[in-house]
């Protein structure tokens, strides 16, 4: 693995400028001309760029980059892409090809409005070659701006523009070294990686369900989406006002149970919350961190067999960094108004309610309120006593107590220990908790 000297923004983009054999252009479209402001304004712009263009207006776009798609979206990106690499090799190759590595780089971002009020992504890409005359290689990004104006939006879009063109360059050792230096100078607090694709002879050794594992491992996303088809696209795109069935676990043994919950829980959902949405949808979600909230993390390697053994029952997975069912929903709400149902087993409600919630001030009832605030309901559905016994010795739990029917406990035979049995019944009478039946299969 090559190693790769860490330089900021400003030296990456002098480097570029003053490599002869490095030469391209610039398309960006909705939140100004960051990336290449960068290279114009550091020095020597003559040796790396050989155009920059911004085709705000929509006629200006689809004259140059055709009709029919979305503006901030895969398919725009993609024409863009073809259409910026066509004409620079056309204008170029015959005169300095033998000697230049050629590069095309296009955004097209939805940058915070005027009234705060659009969703703030959009999506990144790159055409190189990392020879002269050599085949091109492409990767493609979709990104969240998670600043909350549009100056600091427009400057992190800069930094990992920058940071794009000069990895591509520098830093293909492995898809770790890679997304750390396309990193550098940001963090999750500014922008999220929640889809990476990549072709081309430079990418040819990496493995594409491990790359998009690590973009949450790697700490570069929240959560990251594998629909059930396999054909990765960001969460944005799948979640969008759909009404949706969760299903966390640990997942440790995978059986068709799993996908019976779902499904029941599916069939269950209200007529009135489908007509508001635009279609329901189920999803199992794993979490990096151990079921044990002991600080150990899945290893990476291990998880795209975890989702890929999900996927056979014919249900997505999501991703998520985090295990507390609140940050989870809170993930999922920014892309749907829609009710948020979790379908769990009674240990997974063990657990949400022996969680302590150290992260935040009030602890559980924090967390609790946090969770049912954000227009949620949990269907919780019965499970082996033994192996509720089995979860509470292991977990130590002290103080639970349930009532058996025919070696199954169900949410409402439940009962925490004091005082919390309080606020557990409320939960269940009020209707934020509801004990479900298994369905006759």
């Amino acid at each position: 693995m090559s190693k790769h000297e860490k330089y900021d923004t400003h030296q990456k983009a002098l480097a570029l400028n003053l490599d002869p054999t490095i030469f391209g252009s610039f398309a960006e479209i909705g939140a100004g001309q960051e990336v290449a402001r960068w290279f114009l304004r550091v020095g020597g712009a003559s040796g790396t760029v050989a155009k920059t263009i911004s085709a705000y207006d929509k006629e200006v776009s689809d004259h140059l980059y055709g009709i029919g798609t979305r503006y901030v979206s895969k398919p725009r990106l993609q024409a863009m892409l073809e259409a910026e690499w066509v004409q620079l090799l056309g204008q170029l190759q015959p005169s300095r090809g033998v000697d230049t590595k050629f590069f095309s780089f296009v955004d097209t971002v939805s940058a915070r409005n005027y009234a705060g009020t659009n969703d703030c992504h959009g999506w990144v890409g790159l055409r190189f070659q990392t020879k002269p005359c050599g085949a091109p290689n492409e990767i493609i990004l979709h990104i969240n701006l998670r600043d909350p104006g549009n100056l600091g939006q427009q400057e992190a879009l800069g930094f990992l523009g920058v940071n794009l063109i000069d990895a591509a360059y520098q830093a293909l050792g492995s898809a770790e070294e890679f997304l750390a230096s396309v990193f550098e100078d940001l963090g999750l607090e500014r922008v999220e990686i929640d889809f990476l694709e990549c072709s081309g002879p430079a990418f040819e050794n990496w493995d594409r369900s491990e790359i998009h594992t690590f973009l949450v491992t790697g700490g570069y996303a929240e959560a990251v989406v594998f629909p059930a088809d396999n054909q990765l696209l960001p969460a944005n795109e799948l979640l969008y006002k759909q009404v949706l069935v969760l299903a966390p676990g640990a997942f440790d043994s995978v059986s068709q149970l799993h996908a019976n919950l779902v499904a029941d829980t599916l069939a269950q959902l209200p007529n009135e919350e489908l007509q508001e949405g635009k279609g329901r949808l189920g999803l199992f979600c794993l979490s990096i961190a151990d079921a044990r909230g002991e600080g150990r993390k899945i290893p990476v390697k291990q998880i795209p067999n975890h989702v890929k053994t999900l996927q056979k029952l014919n249900y997505g997975v999501m991703l998520f960094r985090a295990r507390e069912l609140y940050k989870i929903s809170a993930y999922v709400n920014r892309y749907t108004q829609s009710r948020i149902h979790f379908a769990i087993g009674l240990t997974v409600l063990l657990r949400v309610l022996d969680d302590r919630y150290k992260d935040l001030p009030g602890t559980l009832l924090e967390g609790i309120a946090r969770l049912f605030m954000q227009n949620v309901r949990v269907s919780v559905y019965p499970m082996a006593a033994e192996e509720v016994r089995r979860h509470v010795d292991v977990a130590g739990l002290k103080g639970w107590r349930w009532k058996e029917t025919n070696g199954m406990i169900a949410a409402d035979d439940l009962h925490p220990p004091e005082p919390l049995d309080h606020l557990y019944q409320y939960l269940l009478s009020s209707g934020f908790i509801m004990p479900e039946k298994p369905a006759m299969r």
